[in-house]
């Protein structure tokens, strides 16, 4: 058999991998729940308008990957940006340091896995890197919303950009 070369990732997410509220892991004004909200970039700084991200929890919670509106705690969560490149997660604060994003992007021959730190706290990965790239990995305090409207807010809001390459690339991990 011969070896062929992977193929991009995308970009065909919207046809059918988004789903009603697939961004909020809790509902509107759940106690302690947090705002993530971010720009996808790709190396010159353009926005990437077909990106598709997944957030992963660290924890099940208790109401299941895809159900929404109902109460509880979703552990997954998914968002497509928008044509400005954001996007936002509102969910519930991580079962350990960090949550989990991947990113899937048109160019990519695969996705990309990366940790969103809410803290600047003591942690083997970011204790091994150097202060520039550690700081692609923590997300920042927001006080202006970026795409979340005041009112649909809930809890903390953090502002979390992802860099596909070049100056500022984000770090991403292997696994």
């Amino acid at each position: 058999m011969t070896i062929t070369p992977s193929q991009t990732v995308g970009p065909f997410f919207a046809h059918a991998l988004p789903y009603p509220h697939d961004w909020e892991l809790v509902p509107p004004g759940h106690p302690g729940a947090v705002t993530l909200e971010g720009r996808v970039l790709d190396g010159a700084g353009d926005p990437v308008p077909d990106a598709l991200l997944e957030l992963w929890l660290g924890r099940t919670g208790d109401r299941g990957a895809l159900r929404r509106g109902d109460g509880g705690v979703s552990g997954f969560g998914r968002c497509a940006t928008a044509p400005d490149g954001t996007y936002r997660f509102r969910t519930a604060p991580p079962a350990g340091p960090y949550l989990s994003l991947q990113i899937f992007a048109r160019g990519l021959l695969r996705s990309v896995l990366t940790r969103v730190y809410l803290d600047d706290g003591p942690d083997p990965l970011l204790d091994g890197l150097d202060p520039a790239r550690r700081a692609t990995l923590l997300a920042t305090p927001l006080a202006t919303p970026l795409t979340t409207p005041p009112a649909t807010r809930s809890g903390d809001a953090y502002r979390f950009d992802v860099r596909l390459q070049g100056e500022g690339e984000t770090v991403f991990l292997d696994f």
